[in-house]
């Protein structure tokens, strides 16, 4: 299956982490989220909508781009 990568701002703890992923399942529920936190890179598996997967995740605080 495919992933998804997305490069997120911002993260600097475990609570960061877990409000990244909380956005992203709002948008694609039924996603598997894998989240580095030194890199703030994301993979999102299967891949969603990258400009509303995104914007969930600015609205929870942090920057975000389709890798």
């Amino acid at each position: 299956m495919t992933e998804q990568i997305f490069s997120v701002e911002g993260m600097t703890c475990g609570g960061c982490v877990a409000s990244v992923e909380r956005a992203i399942l709002r948008v694609v529920p039924q996603a598997r989220v894998t989240v580095e936190l030194d890199s703030g890179r994301v993979g999102v598996t299967p891949p969603g909508d990258a400009l509303a997967i995104c914007d969930a995740v600015e609205a929870a605080g942090f920057g975000c781009k389709a890798a």
